[in-house]
């Protein structure tokens, strides 16, 4: 520690804080597998009475945790694995098939969907809530749609608040430490909040929390060649995974099968690597009667700069998003309406931010044109030894006008060094512009507007348990076209569901059967059932030995990407497939002549043509048949455009799944296990598929080689790279199977220690030959192994937890790069003191202690070490 974390506990000595109430104390826990959950049945009941397989964090876990934040924490919850794209922004995956867009797994923060409106996914703790207000945290790893609608596909986690009216006073905390990587360094980050509630009348409370974090993420810093294994700057094609502004590149006639790739610049040149997040939230509640029923208004902001990855990489700088609940709940049921907005900020998009500051300097056009003369010069009159000498002499010319003593006119400016006044004037300029020609802004000001509505009969109705409920749910677009194609006005649609369950429970209630089934309707796609049925048996004199086992079936709407998006990713455009959204989207691509295969312009009638996504989904060929015709067109024409294959997709509609599930859940001699297992049959997976739309001619399969016909000016489009790459939007044919199952132990052993350890084993498997272009993004370890040892009474106020992980390597698959990830070992550890007489709680801990940096997302920085030390007062 220094002098900082020393004067921030100073600043909070300051203030006077409001005891707990006098009367409220702390209860005794219950048994680990007596405590109360709700999620898996919308009703409460025992953990190990859970028709389903479901994790728990109660607050005394989350004290006790040794990450730097309980959201971290989460990690050592049995079947999750994060995917980490920045060091403030984690991504819970649980049970395959997600990228850090995870939009199969939902998270409900006091019943509101924390997703974002533009993403369609959760930007981990961004909107959720402040580590001292958290009551408990309740995690259902599999298919949840029966009871929670077309999102809670492969995982749903729940987060609730604590209450105004059960827990007030001042509470307040303040974390100061470091973050320790090989390519950032050494640097401080600093977390601190303060949570206020207060009884002022029996019917009414109020409550208010503050946080914020600020540090530096982890650098991305892998500078790998995106598909050839070691390849680098040196190679005149090169495409680095880090690297931003290279994927400008085409063939020039210069005697080189593969294009010509410009200079990019690297990530930590693009951003300044500042990770913050702010959090503020108050809630009003109102009893209006005697009994439970309660009248709650919150509202909750979330503000922050932090690095999300997708088919490119995004630094959302002032990212803000905010949430409105109105809810009315009693003891068997609820009715709630809320709403989620969101704002851009100042975000951009750093391959666009690249390649704009490239054109600042010289146009695509000019700097190929620059380089192929260059080369040719060079090669004729330079007198250079090799082909690679004279890619040198082009690059150094077409990026910095260098002649080499060569009779040459660059056709621009010299390439903007990074953090000189040229290259920052330039950069500013490109993130404050939309426009994706000329800027990289990400501009969005999308909302959701959501309600949903529970009653539980079970004190009308005696000879089972039954509830109904339901929701609904409006969409507003409005990102002004720049990611979805609604420039000229929003674009709104709408989704609604409704769900009844039963449960039984006979045999002295051993025996407890449940039975549900939703049906939910989207604007564009055909309605869906969810059923569900399970049975729990509990055996034992005591009950101690719960078998479960269930089947359900999920499914997953397209999302509002999946239908509406139209955005230029440089190298590709991304293009929702809802029918009116092909038609919307429609660009501008202008037509070059081949000095060796004239006739483009003629062909094409004009020096550009405007393409639309009718072309790129019913005019295209598919990506992998045009590699293979570029790769055999050089030497045999003819059997290359054999090889030709024209797009053959159906609009996107939703995906499904089949779950069955068996487990157990019991105890023996002070032993807590925790067994289960699941299998899962998809269908009608939605994933990508790249496409290549020629500008000019009729895509068919094997199309003859005549200029004359449109089907052989095709060929000619490909041959003169006259094409467009897409990526649409569909559902792949092939059945994908997953399994797994999962282990956990715990034990009390010699006086207050506590041991706890599980083992996870997940695979899937399909036919990639039935759909060779299919990639299904499992991202998942085969095996992971977890294991904590903690002790809260070591000696008098003084406790420790050591927690561990290991996970096998995997493969990553996504928009933006595909590979390998190794295994890795990671420990986290924390000792605490409690001071009673200041009401406080002292903790200093460590992540990643002693281990070597590791990464979760091909493409994100490597994770190295956190060290923290944190005050918590009235804990």
């Amino acid at each position: 520690m220094n002098l900082k974390l020393f004067t921030l506990l100073f600043l909070f000595c300051g203030i006077t804080f409001a005891q707990e109430d006098p009367k409220k104390k702390e209860s005794e826990e219950p048994k680990e597998l007596d405590e109360i959950v709700i999620s898996a049945s919308r009703t409460p009941e025992r953990v190990k009475e859970s028709p389903v397989t479901i994790e728990r964090m109660s607050i005394r876990d989350i004290k006790k945790t040794a990450s730097p934040s309980f959201y971290d924490g989460l990690e050592n919850l049995k079947e999750v694995h994060m995917n980490t794209s920045s060091l403030s922004f984690k991504s819970i995956n649980t049970r395959g098939f997600a990228t850090v867009a995870n939009t199969r797994f939902m998270q409900l923060v006091d019943g509101m969907d924390n997703s974002s409106p533009l993403l369609n996914f959760v930007l981990g703790n961004l909107i959720g809530i402040s580590e001292i207000d958290v009551q408990n945290v309740e995690l259902l790893p599999g298919a949840s749609s029966a009871l929670y609608g077309a999102n809670a596909f492969n995982g749903i986690l729940f987060m609730n608040s604590k209450s105004p009216f059960t827990s007030q006073g001042i509470t307040a905390y303040a974390k100061y430490g470091n973050t320790s990587q090989k390519a950032a360094g050494s640097n401080d980050f600093y977390d601190y909040g303060v949570r206020v509630a207060h009884v002022f009348t029996p019917k009414f409370a109020a409550k208010a929390n503050f946080t914020f974090m600020k540090g530096t993420d982890w650098y991305a810093t892998n500078y790998d060649d995106k598909t050839v294994a070691g390849r680098d700057r040196s190679h005149y094609g090169y495409n680095g995974i880090n690297v931003y502004g290279d994927e400008a590149s085409t063939t020039l006639p210069i005697g080189v099968n593969e294009p010509v790739s410009r200079t990019g610049y690297k990530e930590t040149d693009l951003t300044d690597n500042t990770v913050k997040n702010a959090k503020v939230d108050f809630s009003l509640h109102y009893k209006p009667w005697a009994g439970d029923t309660e009248l709650i208004w919150q509202s909750k902001f979330g503000t922050g700069n932090t690095v999300y990855q997708g088919a490119n990489r995004y630094y959302l700088n002032n990212f803000t998003m905010q949430q409105h609940k109105l809810e009315l709940k009693g003891k068997n049921f609820f009715v709630r309406g809320y709403t989620t907005t969101e704002d851009g900020g100042r975000s951009y998009d750093m391959t666009f931010t690249a390649l704009n500051i490239n054109r600042q300097a010289k146009s695509d056009a000019n700097w190929f044109k620059d380089y192929a003369t260059a080369y040719t010069l060079a090669s004729i009159l330079g007198g250079v030894p090799t082909s690679d000498d004279a890619h040198k002499i082009a690059r150094n010319f077409a990026d910095y006008n260098i002649t080499s003593g060569l009779p040459l006119t660059p056709n621009g400016l010299p390439r903007f060094e990074p953090g000189s006044p040229e290259f920052k004037a330039a950069f500013n300029k490109v993130i404050a512009d939309p426009d994706v020609l000329t800027g990289s802004r990400l501009q969005d000001n999308s909302r959701i507007w959501h309600s949903d509505a529970n009653y539980n009969f079970k004190d009308l109705v005696k000879f089972a348990e039954i509830q109904v409920g339901g929701s609904y749910r409006l969409y507003e677009l409005n990102s002004g076209g720049r990611i979805y194609t609604d420039a000229n006005s929003q674009i709104n649609y709408t989704d609604y569901g409704a769900y009844t369950q039963i449960q039984k429970k006979l045999m002295e209630d051993r025996l407890k059967l449940t039975g549900s089934v939703r049906y939910d309707k989207s604007k564009n796609f055909d309605g869906n059932f969810s059923p569900r049925v399970s049975a729990v048996y509990s055996a034992g004199a005591n009950k101690d030995h719960n078998f479960r086992a269930s089947f359900q079936t999920g499914f997953r709407n397209p999302t509002t990407q999946d239908q509406y998006i139209g955005f230029n990713v440089g190298n590709a455009v991304l293009i929702g497939s809802a029918p009116d959204n092909l038609t919307r989207f429609s660009e501008t691509r202008d037509v070059t002549e081949s000095i060796t295969i004239p006739g483009s312009t003629t062909f094409a009638g004009g020096t550009s043509v405007i393409l639309n996504g009718e072309d790129a989904y019913f005019d295209s060929y598919t990506e992998a048949s045009v590699k293979a015709f570029s790769a055999l067109a050089p030497t045999n024409l003819t059997d290359a455009t054999k090889l030709l294959k024209k797009t053959s997709v159906d609009y996107v509609k939703p995906e499904t799944v089949k779950a069955f599930e068996l487990g157990y859940r019991g105890s023996v001699k002070d032993f807590n296990f925790d067994v289960n297992g699941y299998y899962n049959i998809y269908n009608d997976f939605i994933g990508n598929l790249t496409v290549v739309a020629p500008l000019y001619g009729t895509a068919v399969d094997a199309p003859v080689f005549n200029p004359a016909t449109l089907n052989g000016q095709s060929v000619h489009a490909l041959l003169t790279n006259n094409f467009r790459a897409y990526q649409l939007y569909t559902n792949t044919d092939i059945e994908i199977k997953s399994l797994g199952f999962g282990f956990g132990v715990s034990k009390k052993v010699y006086k207050d220690f506590e041991l706890s350890a599980n083992y996870n084993y997940a695979e899937f498997d399909f036919d990639q030959e039935k759909d060779p272009s299919f990639e299904a993004g499992f991202n998942t370890p085969k095996q992971r192994v977890k294991g904590s040892i903690s002790n809260d009474k070591l000696f008098p106020n003084f406790g420790f937890n050591v927690s561990a992980r290991w996970n096998s390597e995997y493969k990553w698959e996504s928009t933006m790069v595909d590979g390998m990830i190794d295994a890795a070992t990671v420990i986290d550890a924390q000792v605490s003191y409690t001071i009673n007489k200041l009401k406080s709680t002292i903790k200093i801990g460590a992540a990643n202690l002693g281990g070597k940096e590791y990464t979760q997302v091909l493409g994100a920085g490597a994770i190295g070490q956190q060290y923290f030390a944190s005050w918590t007062i009235n804990p």
